[in-house]
């Protein structure tokens, strides 16, 4: 049976490629991209944001695409608003453990094989032949990152899996140095706004590490599965959702088949670190000495009912989105 479809591991991986980009030691975000202009008569994105109200100040979120393109750029004058209305942002990770070496180094080591075998003596047949042609094919880029056919054997599977999605993605091009999270760790450390995490790297790795072998060889057979022309297009589609800022296109594409399927994975993922981090943000909005607040995470983790936003609902502060096209488009 099929732990996953195309689109449910699409988007989780999607959902995860903050860490995998530590763990290819920061290859494609080695320094700091400028965003180039739009092309002219492109519209900014349409930001998946909202303003939380408390007693003591108010917490921004702000849903990420962790890889993004330089047309994605500007961005809608609502966040630049947002972020001028804040004294301090924060990330899934923070940025400053997020740019270390040593972080890279230990997620590499967590995937290291230590039984003294190769990958390919546990992957079926057809999986093993795939990941050999993907390999061949992508040898190039895979070389960037001190990455070829022989060491990849030394890794467990769902490392050679968010390497082979990575890889997907800046081969469509999107670039990790110009995601959100990326951007806006910059723009902070340029405006002076200090900076934290709602989890440390040592709690992604576990999580990724933590995967069963079943868990894990699904990943990579339908990672390599979702190559070529019908894996672009699965990208197209969730990058243009975020573009559009359609939550719900974001919710059905990336998390509601598998919660609907797969609800311990689902949980595992997501809800088990939004529940972590909602007492966090109620935490900032009771700070009255910690003024305003940006949170920057994946977008899964803000949507449907077991997001970030609704929990927060629920507990009866104020929550509305901010978003200047939304109200436009509504008004025409």
């Amino acid at each position: 049976m099929r732990l996953l479809n195309r689109r449910s591991l699409k988007s989780l991986l999607l959902s995860l490629a903050v860490a995998a980009v530590a763990v290819a030691g920061f290859a494609f975000a080695e320094k700091p991209q400028v965003a180039a202009p739009p092309s002219a008569g492109v519209a900014p994105p349409v930001p998946l944001l909202w303003k939380v109200s408390g007693e003591s100040g108010a917490v921004y979120l702000l849903g990420s695409f962790h890889l993004l393109k330089p047309a994605d750029y500007p961005l809608s004058a609502d966040v630049d608003a947002a972020f001028d209305d804040v004294d301090k942002l924060i990330f899934e990770i923070p940025p400053d453990e997020m740019s270390s070496p040593a972080l890279g180094i230990k997620m590499g080591q967590a995937a290291m094989r230590t039984d003294g075998t190769l990958l390919d003596s546990e992957l079926p047949e057809e999986t093993a032949a795939g990941l050999e042609r993907w390999l061949d094919a992508n040898a190039a880029t895979l070389q960037k990152m001190q990455l070829t056919p022989q060491t990849m054997q030394m890794f467990e599977p769902w490392f050679v899996a968010l390497m082979v999605t990575i890889t997907e993605m800046t081969n469509y091009g999107l670039d990790p140095a110009l995601g959100l999270d990326a951007h806006f760790a910059t723009r902070a450390q340029k405006a002076g706004k200090p900076t934290s995490g709602l989890e440390t790297g040592d709690q992604q790795i576990a999580f990724l590490d933590g995967m069963d072998r079943k868990e894990q060889l699904q990943f990579l057979q339908e990672s390599l599965d979702s190559t070529g022309v019908e894996g672009r297009k699965e990208i197209e589609k969730l990058h243009a959702a975020w573009r559009d800022g359609d939550a719900r296109a974001m919710w059905e594409g990336m998390a509601a088949e598998m919660r609907e399927q797969f609800p311990a994975l689902y949980r595992r993922i997501n809800v088990e670190r939004n529940d972590a981090w909602v007492p966090k943000i109620e935490a900032m909005l009771g700070d009255a000495a910690g003024g305003n607040t940006l949170v920057v995470v994946g977008a899964l983790h803000l949507l449907g009912d077991d997001g970030v936003v609704e929990k927060l609902q629920a507990k009866g502060f104020e929550v509305e989105r901010i978003c200047s096209a939304c109200a436009a488009t509504a008004a025409n």
